[in-house]
């Protein structure tokens, strides 16, 4: 039951659109190093899940104060990779061929990933505050865990795997200026949202 619980709350606090799984789908669909995109991801996530868990209470009590810095630091990063998206979208391209990937240095790649990961404050108040919690009151807080470490694979798991296919709709130019248009806003729009937290 408690994996089941893991599994669940995991999968239902992941899958909501946020600036991480903005960037993992775009990355993703660009071809840029999918493989190690999931696994700096779900590290990040299981390594939260599974400290959360076992600290909740002492972290309950002084990670709030970081918060505030997490949350500037993201704002930033989300205005950059916005920018970056908007330039995509105003300049234009030649669209994604399906036959073709973006060659980027697959550490670059990792340190964005890892930033845009621990940068997130509702990282913090997702995996180890809310997960923590609720994992440490389980009958096997071990067996929470792993649900909710199975769900983080389980998601990302799929992005990257099935990114391919929405490259094909992306095709044409029009088509994916559209799509980084609205990767720009979305970023913008979760920046903003971070902003009135601060």
């Amino acid at each position: 039951m408690s994996f089941i619980s893991g599994l669940i709350l995991g999968l239902s606090l992941i899958v909501a659109i946020g600036a991480q799984n903005i960037w993992v789908l775009s990355q993703s669909m660009a071809g840029a190093n999918r493989l190690v995109i999931a696994v700096v991801c779900i590290v990040c996530d299981a390594s939260l899940i599974v400290f959360g868990v076992y600290s909740a209470q002492e972290l309950q009590q002084w990670i709030p104060e970081f918060i505030p810095l997490f949350t500037w630091g993201g704002i930033a990063l989300l205005i950059y990779l916005a920018y970056g998206s908007a330039k995509r979208a105003y300049i234009g391209s030649s669209g994604m061929k399906l036959d073709e990937t973006v060659t980027v240095d697959w550490r670059k790649t990792a340190l964005t990933a890892l930033a845009i990961s621990l940068l997130n404050p509702h990282v913090y108040l997702d995996t180890v505050i809310l997960l923590g919690s609720v994992g440490a009151l389980q009958p096997s807080p071990t067996l929470f865990a792993v649900g909710a470490c199975i769900a983080s694979v389980m998601w990302f798991g799929s992005l990257v795997l099935f990114s391919p296919k929405l490259k094909r709709l992306l095709s044409s130019p029009k088509r994916w200026r559209i799509f980084d248009s609205t990767i720009s806003i979305l970023l913008c729009v979760v920046a903003a949202q971070l902003y009135t937290y601060t």
